[in-house]
């Protein structure tokens, strides 16, 4: 688990609450070199590109379509967010925690994850792709159609995640430990389980074109029935 980001710096006079704010207003906050709390602040379809907001907190703020392109987020806090279809592209949210946001359909290719968390989040069809994902967490999170290829999962617990339908090619489930997660359809080639617990992983939909990718991972006899069944074969 990442460490909790540091907001001490955060002072009454550097909180805003309920403000609509455009990139002028953010780029002035920005210039005070010290970290901000935004309280249900509306930053909808912002070009807030490039600037320097880490160590921020944002607490019920609407992002939705917002361009942090490049922008830098590291250690920063998210809370109860909306942002769908927000890019982060190439952005660093190194070191950041963020809980119960929806950034269903977000772009997140390239950007440096490094120690992120995420928990309690919708992720829906966000692209991960070529990020930087060096201890990345996930806990209770919707990853259904989503693109994470290559991601390492190794040695994770992993609790309540939804990969239904996701791109999951070249991901690395070494040793990681399912528990009420979904795999029903997900995009699994070229990934590797060896040593992997997934009977607590929901594997419908699954086909065996390749069952070495499968060797040495737990299942049990219920899911063994289920893709054997796959392959057209009936379990007396």
């Amino acid at each position: 688990m990442a460490p909790s980001p540091d907001t001490s710096q955060i002072l009454p006079s550097n909180i805003l609450e309920n403000r609509d704010l455009d990139r002028s207003a953010v780029e002035a906050l920005s210039k005070s070199g010290l970290p901000h709390k935004l309280i249900g602040c509306v930053l909808e379809g912002a070009d807030l590109s490039r600037l320097i907001m880490d160590g921020w907190v944002f607490e019920a703020c609407n992002v939705k379509q917002a361009n942090f392109t490049g922008a830098k987020l590291s250690a920063t806090v998210w809370s109860c967010c909306k942002g769908g279809l927000a890019d982060f592209t190439g952005s660093d949210l190194s070191e950041s925690r963020i809980e119960g946001c929806d950034f269903n359909n977000s772009n997140f290719r390239g950007t440096t994850l490094t120690g992120t968390q995420f928990d309690r989040c919708k992720l829906t069809g966000a692209n991960l792709s070529e990020a930087k994902t060096l201890n990345l967490a996930f806990n209770e999170t919707r990853l259904a159609d989503a693109r994470l290829p290559g991601l390492s999962f190794r040695k994770a617990r992993l609790n309540g995640l939804d990969f239904q339908m996701a791109d999951l090619k070249k991901c690395d489930f070494r040793d990681a430990v399912f528990q009420d997660c979904s795999l029903r359809d997900a995009n699994l080639a070229d990934c590797r389980f060896e040593g992997a617990d997934l009977r607590g992983a929901d594997l419908g939909g699954i086909r065996l074109l390749n069952a070495k990718q499968f060797k040495g991972a737990t299942i049990s006899r219920d899911q063994a029935g289920q893709l054997l069944a796959e392959l057209g074969l009936k379990v007396r």
